[in-house]
């Protein structure tokens, strides 16, 4: 499950994945980020994969197409989490999901709203 978060304002969204992701979990993802996009030329991301559980396998096609519909248009990621592997996918982000994508341990949660809001 894919919660949006209540810190999510102006042209970032913020969300924390929960168990595993579903196809449905990227549809309203994509709705959101569409409905910014009518509002705002680009946006910034916010994921945290602190309680992330992975994919279910009907959502990896979703996942693929969300970074290639998007990518342009996604300025800033960035991925709050606790595991090393976490850290490791955020190099994976740059090029195929994000202009620019940085790793923030769970510690500074706060660090990465600041760094997606300048």
């Amino acid at each position: 499950m894919l919660e949006k978060l209540s810190q999510s304002s102006g042209n970032v969204l913020g969300y924390k994945a929960i168990g595993k992701i579903s196809k449905d979990d990227y549809a309203a993802l994509n709705t959101d980020v569409e409905a910014l996009l009518q509002q705002e030329e680009e946006l910034c991301l916010l994921l945290d994969l602190e309680e992330f559980e992975g994919e279910k396998i009907k959502a990896w096609g979703a996942d693929f197409k969300f970074g290639q519909e998007y990518r342009k248009t996604i300025a800033k990621m960035a991925i709050v989490g606790d595991k090393k592997w976490q850290e490791w996918m955020t190099s994976l982000v740059d090029p195929f999901y994000a202009r620019e994508a940085e790793f923030f341990d769970t510690e500074a949660r706060e660090a990465a709203w600041e760094w997606l809001q300048t």
